[in-house]
């Protein structure tokens, strides 16, 4: 009974208000806009693919002769799948907040 009346309740709230709409940008970002995706190229790019790439084998190496403590390994690699995860990973928190709200 409690559980009807809560689901009933949140339908009948109503939904958050956003102060933008999605897929516009305010006035006088386009610097700003254009600083943000060269921030993005710089680290999304061919070179950083490959930075990362050598990291994590000389992470990996180090850690399989023993010269690096595992932990410290590990978040190095995290960090990889982050940064490079990371437009995947908001599209699914958008699409689980679109979902729920």
């Amino acid at each position: 009974m409690k559980a009807a009346f809560a689901a009933l309740a949140l339908a009948a709230a109503p939904a958050y208000a956003y102060a933008q709409s999605y897929g516009t940008d305010p006035r006088g970002s386009g610097p700003i806009l254009a600083a943000v995706n060269w921030v993005q190229g710089t680290l999304l790019g061919n070179v950083a693919t490959a930075v990362a790439v050598i990291a994590v084998a000389i992470v990996g190496f180090m850690m399989l002769s023993g010269r690096m403590n595992w932990r410290h390994g590990i978040t190095v690699i995290l960090g990889c799948f982050i940064l490079f995860g990371a437009a995947a990973i908001v599209a699914g928190i958008q699409a689980a907040a679109r979902m729920a709200g």
